[in-house]
């Protein structure tokens, strides 16, 4: 398969996806609505269409005229306590506008599906790690939305003939030479942690001191966007038990505290990190860590550059860079 739709390909993760597809020969159209994504962002090598998946005209007609035959779908609403405060917003885009790329795709004859899913569909599971046969109890409207578009993709995919791979991210971060996060509101700790590096923001609120966590802090496992890139290259292709649905988590199988990351940036940029302790926010579980193994097996893939020091470093370089994101040219 060569020809590509990367649906939400002006965005964080999508704009890298996007950029190792054009590296490795693929031809890559972009669908997306600029809602939340960078015009910029986009590599020049793809083309570009601007408007939303659940136009079903839209996608039709683009699937027919690019030929395409794959999709790897980003395109979502991902903001946790905006999800909680609209709901509704969140069903709408993630799970209905979707499944109108989906059935097209269906009908198009659309061979391999690659949906951009999240730890969040598991809630605050009982083990760690957590592996994908782990329940799927999100407690948040986005992890909701997220479980529920990949039953439809479960269902709905086989019927025809689409093999279908939900890749569950945990942390995303890190940076390459030409993207990196720019969001606005910013949700996430690491450009929030060099942030205040830069000394765009006073203090860094760390939410939750006393989780039954070695420093008191929440454990996540942070994965570089180029690695989480590279897997949805590889999910493209992997062989499937027929046409089948498969889920895999994308992590490193380590865990760092809140507190460990802003020790690592203070190291890395050598500039103060002032922290001010806050309360927990409600939903928020102590610690969450990917079983891996299945990552290794289906799609031969292992986080090669998800080190702390190597995630903080290249985001630091690409924020020192663009000081206003994409903003500034």
């Amino acid at each position: 398969m060569t020809r590509i739709l990367v649906t939400g390909g002006a965005g964080y993760i999508g704009s890298v996806v996007v950029d190792q597809l054009l590296e490795r020969g693929f031809t890559v159209v972009v669908l997306d609505d600029l809602s939340v994504g960078h015009r910029q962002a986009v590599a020049r090598g793809a083309g570009f269409v601007q408007g939303g998946v659940g136009n079903r005209e839209l996608v039709e007609s683009l699937l027919e005229r690019e030929r395409i035959e794959a999709i790897i779908h980003l395109a979502a609403f991902a903001l946790v306590p905006e999800s909680v405060a609209q709901p509704q917003k969140y069903v709408t885009n993630n799970v209905t506008a979707a499944r109108v790329l989906l059935e097209a795709a269906g009908r198009a004859g659309i061979r391999r599906l690659v949906f951009s899913s999240s730890c969040a569909v598991y809630g605050h599971p009982a083990a760690i790690p957590i592996t994908e046969d782990s329940p799927l109890k999100p407690v948040n409207p986005y992890g909701e939305t997220k479980r529920d578009f990949e039953r439809l993709l479960a269902d709905i995919g086989p019927k025809h003939g689409m093999g279908v791979v939900s890749l569950r991210y945990f942390n995303a971060s890190g940076a390459t030479d030409r993207r990196g996060e720019d969001h606005d509101p910013e949700t996430h700790l690491i450009p929030n942690v060099l942030g205040v590096a830069l000394g765009k923001r006073a203090a860094l609120d760390v939410y939750g001191t006393d989780y039954p966590t070695a420093d008191g802090t929440a454990v996540r496992d942070y994965v570089h966007v180029a690695d989480i890139a590279d897997a949805h290259l590889r999910a493209l292709d992997v062989p499937l038990d027929g046409d089948a649905a498969v889920a895999v988590n994308l992590g490193t199988g380590t865990g760092c505290s809140v507190h460990a990351v802003v020790e690592a940036a203070r190291r890395v940029t050598g500039r103060a990190v002032p922290t001010v302790a806050r309360p927990r926010r409600p939903g928020d579980p102590p610690e969450l860590v990917a079983a891996v193994g299945r990552a290794a097996a289906l799609l031969g893939w292992r986080a090669s550059h998800s080190s702390l020091e190597e995630i903080l470093s290249s985001a630091w370089r690409w924020h020192q860079a663009h000081p206003q994101g994409y903003r500034g040219g």
